[in-house]
């Protein structure tokens, strides 16, 4: 998988720590409890051994992504031709 743009990427956190979400949804960066830990997924820095965790439907469809407004609460919209799943990232 190539490495996406930083610009591809949203940023969830809640003030001891932030992760890194893909336009596609995927969590490619995040470290926990603090941003000072150990990262949990690193594929933004090794697409190999980093590490990503990525939930999304089969098959072909379309992605928006956006924040919720006035909210730091990223949501992700699958779309195909059998419908449409939203995905909730926060903190």
């Amino acid at each position: 998988m190539p490495y996406k743009p930083i610009g591809d990427y949203g940023l969830i956190g809640n003030m001891h720590s932030c992760a890194l979400v893909g336009n596609d949804g995927s969590i490619n960066w995040c470290c926990l409890p603090r941003f000072d830990s150990p990262s949990i997924f690193a594929a933004i820095l090794d697409d190999n051994k980093g590490g990503r965790f990525s939930i999304k439907p089969r098959g072909k469809f379309t992605i928006d992504q956006a924040y919720i407004p006035d909210t730091n609460v990223l949501k992700t919209t699958f779309d195909n031709d059998s419908g449409s799943i939203e995905l909730i990232d926060f903190m």
